[in-house]
């Protein structure tokens, strides 16, 4: 499965392709985790996670998947999907994302969070869930509430933000 958000009347430099990854996109793909790990804001990853580690918790395999936003061969951004829980919750898939620093603000994280939904329909998933969404990361709340995620619950102070304290974890869900 590939995407592209090319619509008319797009600037050429907001287009890329959104595509399964590969073992040779690595190298991109954590050029963009390892900043956003490091900087420990958004993702509840140890902040000193090794590339190995990381690499190893990244890629999926099927019914997972781990896909990238691409533009003239540059990874923009990535994302991961897979199932929430096995056994009887194997149905509800979970995801993550995230996007080159660089390139905030053209859409790429709606379009991975998009394509993960297809991609998860596909699948066979009935429904998506995100665990741990750091409230105070307001822009990602606010688009995949846009994207009809709403928030089950919040886990007050779950959360301990390098420079905000403990703040709160959000339970997002969406039935695919």
């Amino acid at each position: 499965m590939s995407h592209s958000n090319s619509e008319a009347g797009t600037p050429a430099a907001v287009s890329y392709e959104i595509r399964p990854a590969g073992a040779s996109d690595w190298p991109a793909i954590w050029a963009v985790l390892e900043p956003v790990i490091r900087a420990g804001e958004t993702f509840t990853w140890d902040r000193d996670t090794s590339e190995e580690a990381a690499r190893s918790k990244w890629f999926k395999e099927a019914p997972g998947l781990t896909f990238v936003a691409v533009r003239d061969g540059d990874v923009l951004g990535t994302g991961e999907l897979h199932a929430n829980q096995g056994g009887g919750g194997s149905h509800v898939a979970n995801a993550g994302y995230m996007v080159r620093a660089d390139q905030g603000g053209q859409g790429i994280a709606r379009a991975l969070c998009a394509y993960s939904l297809v991609a998860a329909r596909d699948a066979g998933f009935k429904a998506m869930q995100f665990n741990a969404v750091v409230e105070s990361n307001v822009r990602a709340v606010g688009l995949w509430q846009s994207m009809g995620f709403r928030i089950l619950a919040t886990i007050p102070g779950a959360f301990q933000h390098p420079n905000l304290g403990y703040v709160g974890l959000h339970v997002m869900y969406q039935e695919l």
